[in-house]
């Protein structure tokens, strides 16, 4: 497969896209590998933002069902969901006026990341902010 994201772009998505990160699929489930990547984004300096169908309140931060029930501008779109749903969650970004989304690992949708690319998002697919941030950020 493609590298679809190189480093250059992850920098990118790290240093200047913003600090707000919707995170789609995170709960309070802490076996969940969304959660332990939230609580790296938080400690360096990220407003995470808890997308899930409970909408539930997570590491201290209100959460909402969907993107589009996000009440503010929302930078990054970072993607914790079976990659058979990934591509709508990315149109769904797109929609909302994200300026990047992340695909974690494990996470690849080909013709996803094609139609975010081909609407001027930044988008990185199957890679983790966690292992990301501490080598490029």
């Amino acid at each position: 497969m493609t590298n679809y994201g190189d480093d250059a772009t992850v920098r990118e998505i790290l240093t200047s896209s913003g600090d707000t990160w919707a995170v789609v699929g995170l709960s309070n489930n802490t076996a969940r590998a969304a959660y332990g990547v939230a609580q790296v984004l938080q400690r360096y300096g990220k407003r995470i933002v808890p997308v899930h169908p409970k909408a539930e309140t997570v590491l201290g931060e209100p959460g909402y069902a969907s993107l589009s029930d996000i009440p503010f501008p929302v930078d990054v779109v970072d993607v914790f969901v079976n990659s058979s749903l990934a591509g709508d969650v990315a149109d769904q970004a797109v929609a909302v006026g994200a300026k990047a989304v992340w695909f974690q690992l494990g996470v690849v949708d080909e013709d996803a990341y094609r139609r975010t690319r081909a609407a001027g998002v930044s988008m990185v697919m199957d890679r983790c902010p966690a292992i990301e941030i501490p080598r490029l950020g």
